[in-house]
C-alpha cells in the first residue's frame, strides 16, 4: 500500500478533521451521547452519598458555588465536599484515560498503560517514604510526585540507545525499575507496620480528600501535558505505520516518543500523586473507545480522556455508596469493574481474529 493511502486508512491524513460524511456524524453523536452520560454521572455523584441531596439542590449549590453566593445548608455538601471531590475524580480519569490512549499508540501496544514506565512504583514508593519518615500528610503527595518524576528519567537512560529510544528497551526498562521500586517500597513497610494502612490508601486510590486545592495542583498538570498529547496525536497516526515509514515520511520517530512519554508521564505522575494508584483506567478505556470510535488519535484520545473521567467518578460513585457508611478504595472499585471487561476485550479481540 502506498505511504499516503496509509495514512488516509489510519487517520492521518492532510485534512483538518477526523472525518466528513455519514461517519462523522455517526461520531459526533456518538461523542454527544458520551458527554451526556459523562454530566448525569457527574450530577449524580453530586447527589448522592451518606446523605442524598435532591437533584435541584444539588443545581443550586453549584450555581451559587460558581457565582460566589453564600453557602447554607446542602450547597455546603455540595460546593465544598462533594463538587470538588467528583471534580478531581474526573480530572484524574480524564488524565488516565487520554495517557493510556497515548502510550498504546506510542508503543503500538495495547497493553501499554500509564504506568508503564514506572510511575506509579514511583509514586508509592515517594508516598512510603513520606509516610515512614513522619513527614506532614500534605508533603506526601509532592513526595509522591517526585518519585514519580525519578522513576520515569531513570527508565529512560536504561532504555536509551545512543541517540534512539527503542520501544522494547523502553517497556523493559520501565518494568524492571517498577520492580525494584516496589521491592523497596515492601520492604520500608515491613520495617514500619504501624503505617502500612496509610501507605495502602494511597496504592489503593482514594479520592476522599479531594478539594479545590488538589484540583487547582493537578489542572495545569493535566492542561500543559494532555494538550501536547492532542497536539501530537496526527504524528501518533503516522506512528502506526511503522518507524521506517514515519521516518522516510519525515517524521522524527525518536523525539515524537520521547515527548510523548515525558508528557503522558508528568500527567500521570500529578494525577496518581493526589489521587493514589488507580488500576485499569488507563488500559481499559482507550480499548472501549478504539472499538466505538475507531483508532485515530485525532479522536481516540479525546474521547479516551472523556471516558476516563467518566469512569472514575461513576467508581468513585459506588466506592461511596456499596457500603455506606464506609468507603472502598476507588481503585478496588476500578480494577473489580476494568479487570473482567479487559478479560472480555480480550476474548472478543481473539474471536475476531
Amino acid at each position: 500500500m502506498p505511504a499516503r493511502d496509509a495514512l488516509r486508512v489510519n487517520g492521518a491524513g492532510t485534512g483538518n478533521g477526523a472525518g466528513t460524511g455519514p461517519a462523522a456524524r455517526t461520531l459526533a453523536w456518538r461523542t454527544a451521547l458520551l458527554l451526556a452520560l459523562v454530566l448525569l454521572a457527574v450530577l449524580l455523584a453530586v447527589s448522592l452519598g451518606s446523605v442524598n441531596v435532591p437533584l435541584p439542590d444539588t443545581l443550586r449549590g453549584v450555581w451559587h458555588g460558581l457565582r460566589g453566593q453564600t453557602l447554607s445548608g446542602s450547597d455546603v455538601i455540595v460546593w465544598q465536599l462533594r463538587f470538588p471531590r467528583v471534580a478531581l475524580g474526573l480530572l484524574v480519569g480524564a488524565s488516565l484515560g487520554l495517557c493510556g490512549g497515548a502510550y498504546q499508540g506510542v508503543f503500538r501496544n495495547p497493553l501499554a498503560d500509564p504506568y508503564l514506565m514506572g510511575v506509579a512504583s514511583g509514586a508509592g514508593l515517594g508516598a512510603t517514604l513520606a509516610v515512614v519518615a513522619g513527614w506532614p500528610s500534605a508533603a506526601v503527595p509532592l513526595v509522591a510526585l517526585a518519585g514519580s518524576l525519578l522513576s520515569v528519567t531513570v527508565s529512560l537512560a536504561l532504555a536509551r540507545s545512543g541517540r534512539r529510544l527503542p520501544p522494547v528497551r523502553l517497556i523493559l526498562s520501565g518494568v524492571v525499575v517498577g520492580s525494584i521500586l516496589t521491592a523497596v517500597s515492601t520492604y520500608l513497610l515491613l520495617l514500619t507496620e504501624d503505617r502500612v494502612r496509610q501507605v495502602f490508601s494511597f496504592t489503593l486510590g482514594n479520592l476522599a480528600f479531594g478539594g479545590w486545592r488538589q484540583v487547582g495542583t493537578v489542572l495545569p498538570y493535566a492542561l500543559l501535558g494532555g494538550g501536547t498529547l492532542l497536539l501530537l496525536s496526527r504524528a501518533l497516526n503516522m506512528l502506526q505505520l511503522g518507524d521506517l515509514t514515519a521516518r522516510s515520511l519525515g517524521l522524527p520517530v525518536e523525539r515524537l516518543r520521547l515527548i510523548v512519554i515525558v508528557a503522558a508521564s508528568l500527567v500521570t505522575a500529578a494525577a496518581v500523586s493526589y489521587a493514589g494508584i488507580i488500576g485499569f483506567v488507563g488500559l481499559v478505556t482507550p480499548h472501549l473507545v478504539r472499538r466505538v470510535w475507531g483508532g485515530d488519535h485525532r479522536v481516540l484520545l479525546p474521547v479516551s480522556a472523556l471516558a476516563g473521567g467518566g469512569l472514575l467518578v461513576l467508581s468513585d460513585l459506588l466506592a461511596r455508596t456499596l457500603t455506606r457508611p464506609t468507603e472502598l478504595p476507588v481503585g478496588v472499585v476500578t480494577t473489580l469493574l476494568g479487570g473482567p471487561f479487559f478479560l472480555y476485550l480480550l476474548r472478543q479481540t481473539r474471536d475476531d481474529a
